[in-house]
């Protein structure tokens, strides 16, 4: 094995030394791969010699343009988006027009990207701690669940949808299964008050060395040990534990939770930048914020440069062009049939030599604090609901992360002004928190029996506060306004600071 790793952290110098010729040979691979799909023959993939072709003839995508193909892939049609069939698609959190999405996961894409990245991980991190006794334990991983496709109706053809958690633990390499916990049919249990007892029941005993998951669901569960075992900190059951590692979220406000349940100076954290569509960054470094972006995983690169308020400026632009310290939109090519396809996200170059990033935020507002995606058009949709079942006229509101002290969840805290106050806000909050489930799936699973994101809390201002506060920042005028969703907390404390008696 460490022979291995050592020929992988060769591989990865190849690829920090001569990036752009290796992108430009991954995109020549995936369009020569796809040219007799159906979307390779539209686009005319076999004629296609360069970047600037493919730039030219194949338009920006985001899910609801693919939407069509994948339904169909979903249905067990094959040679669509990528050649032969697709057997798994990730669910995530939906769009405008649906509560989830349903990306496609192609062998390639677990082999040469998603698990490629795992195991690059332990890579890196051995490498810059060659003392570690990662191995000499069992990795505990969350995973979510998943299930047969009900859209695919061919009984000998099957194919599944879940989390892509789930996606990869049923994968797994053998020799991977021999080193993490627990049993897979607790793993993937989709019921999650007994599947967090159960795991952790089934872990105490283990010899646990490292722990991956999402922050929130892993606070949960690291509870639910202290609780069982009467222990102070986690190192108490398991002394031999010195990684955590973590994505999805942003963990800053994680951070003190964490090192009072992992209270050893020895304790690491690495980042990885792992989505439904493809494995991008890993954090390469001891005591980083950075992430290396991975460039041989089978996807091809691109950049938009958008502003403050996420919009697009400009047209896309390869690797090579991109500088620092400006925030950038990704799109992906992948091996999984995605083709310039916008993920959502914005990132910033750190540096380009080697290329190291920093996620900075979506390309619309949202909240992902506790891994539940919330969009502006779920929030949008809600609060109308909401309005129309108690009466209530909304005329402004924005909505931030509310962690709770010394506890492993949250809320979400609206601020709200009324034009008209509904006759009973704890039905109000009720009408918005069920149709916030109703609209976005990834919410509907972090409310399941409060386990790690409870009801909203509303916070009712009087009349003419965000006024007030816009007047104070200086934006008043038409072409500013009272921002919905905030992944932070500096809005909701600001409006908080200078209003009395709410």
């Amino acid at each position: 094995m460490s022979w291995i790793m050592k020929k992988r952290i060769h591989q990865m110098e190849l690829f920090i030394r001569y990036p752009h010729e290796v992108q430009r040979e991954w995109l020549s691979r995936l369009v020569y791969s796809a040219a007799y799909t159906e979307w390779g023959k539209s686009f005319g993939f076999a004629s296609i010699k360069n970047y600037e072709h493919f730039r030219e003839r194949v338009p920006v995508q985001d899910y609801d343009s693919l939407k069509p193909f994948i339904l169909r892939l979903r249905q067990g049609e094959k040679d669509l988006l990528w050649p032969g069939e697709i057997k798994w698609f990730a669910k995530s959190s939906g769009t405008t027009n649906d509560k989830s999405k349903f990306i496609p996961v192609s062998n390639e894409a677990l082999e040469e990207c998603h698990f490629k990245g795992g195991k690059d991980l332990l890579a890196i991190y051995i490498n810059n701690n060659p003392d570690s006794k990662l191995f000499n334990g069992k990795l505990l991983s969350l995973g979510g669940s998943h299930k047969i496709n009900s859209l695919n109706t061919d009984t000998y053809n099957d194919s599944f949808y879940g989390d892509l958690s789930a996606i990869l633990i049923q994968n797994l390499p053998y020799w991977i299964q021999l080193f993490r916990t627990p049993d897979m049919t607790i793993a993937l249990m989709d019921q999650w008050e007994n599947k967090i007892e159960k795991m952790a029941l089934s872990t105490i005993h283990e010899d646990v060395t490292n722990i991956s998951g999402v922050p929130s669901w892993t606070l949960v569960l690291m509870n639910k040990i202290l609780e069982i075992t009467g222990t102070n900190n986690i190192h108490e059951v398991w002394p031999n534990l010195e990684l955590f590692v973590h994505g999805a979220v942003n963990f800053e406000p994680y951070k003190n939770q964490f090192r009072n349940l992992f209270p050893a100076s020895s304790m690491k954290y690495y980042e990885t930048y792992n989505a439904s569509e493809g494995f991008f960054g890993i954090q390469d470094q001891n005591n980083s914020d950075e992430m290396l972006l991975m460039l041989d995983y089978g996807i091809f690169y691109e950049f938009i440069p958008v502003n403050s308020s996420g919009e697009l400026l400009g047209k896309a632009i390869p690797l090579s062009e991109v500088k620092t310290g400006i925030n950038y939109a990704i799109l992906i090519t992948t091996n999984a049939g995605l083709w310039r396809y916008k993920i959502g996200d914005t990132i910033q170059f750190t540096s380009l030599n080697p290329f190291r990033i920093k996620i900075t935020g979506r390309t619309a507002q949202y909240i992902n604090a506790f891994g539940e995606e919330l969009m502006i058009s779920n929030a949008e949709r809600a609060i109308a609901e909401a309005c129309l079942l108690s009466g209530a006229v909304v005329s402004e509101y924005t909505v931030s992360p509310l962690f709770f002290e010394n506890s492993s969840g949250g809320s979400h805290e609206w601020l709200i002004e009324f034009e008209q106050s509904p006759m009973n806000i704890n039905d109000f909050t009720t009408y918005l928190d069920d149709a916030l489930k109703k609209h976005n799936s990834d919410y509907e699973a972090k409310r399941y029996n409060n386990m790690a994101l409870h009801k909203p809390v509303i916070r009712v201002l009087r009349k003419g506060t965000f006024y007030q506060w816009m007047k104070s920042r200086n934006k008043l005028g038409g072409q500013h306004k009272v921002p919905r969703l905030a992944n932070h907390r500096k809005y909701a404390d600001e409006i908080l600071s200078q209003v009395s008696g709410i």
